[in-house]
């Protein structure tokens, strides 16, 4: 099974950001049920490594924190555009929280994660080329701002890759404690 940890949005936000869709050469948008954080990818797993997977992530302790979606933009792989996206705003407790997984899966014998980290909610799968309405997008939605989010949980999700769009299904949420007082 294909695995992955992930923070879930509330519906309203995913409903928000999947009208943004339009008719972009090459997007391939993703669908709002699809829409998420991600923490760490992690792959395809074995049955007894999706339990060490979940023990391991069962044991982090951290602090539920407000998260902002902010500003939109894209990654590219070869000098061409994969996929657009719209980000999060500096976050010391999501990364903090994101370091403790990858320490608690390089525990348990999985390879370190050898991207940088860069939070984001894809929109988008680029297939073709993009256009010159591409840049026109990006532009029209990097002053986005999402109202705060309160992310009180982390969510192990499995993948199951179709032609048209993966399904994600949420496998086990762990809870995050409560946010400190500000």
């Amino acid at each position: 099974m294909r695995l992955f940890i992930a923070l879930d949005l509330p519906w309203e936000i995913r409903q928000t950001l999947a009208g943004f869709a339009f008719n972009l050469q090459g997007a391939r948008w993703v669908p709002a049920q699809n829409m998420h954080v991600t923490l760490r990818f992690i792959g395809e797993a074995s049955r007894l490594q999706a339990e060490e997977i979940d023990h391991a992530l069962a044991a982090i302790r951290a602090p539920g924190f407000p998260l902002t979606l902010a500003g939109a933009g894209w990654f590219e792989k070869g000098g061409r555009v994969t996929s657009l996206w719209i980000g999060v705003d500096r976050n010391p407790a999501l990364l903090h929280l994101q370091s403790k997984i990858e320490t608690a899966l390089r525990r348990i014998g999985l390879p370190p994660e050898r991207r940088r980290y860069a939070p984001h909610v894809t929109l988008a799968r680029m297939d073709l080329p993009v256009g010159p309405r591409f840049a026109e997008f990006v532009q029209s939605h990097n002053l986005y701002r999402s109202p705060p989010i309160e992310v009180g949980h982390m969510t192990l999700f499995s993948s199951h890759l179709s032609d048209d769009h993966p399904a994600y299904t949420a496998e086990v949420e762990y809870e995050l404690g409560a946010a400190p007082a500000p």
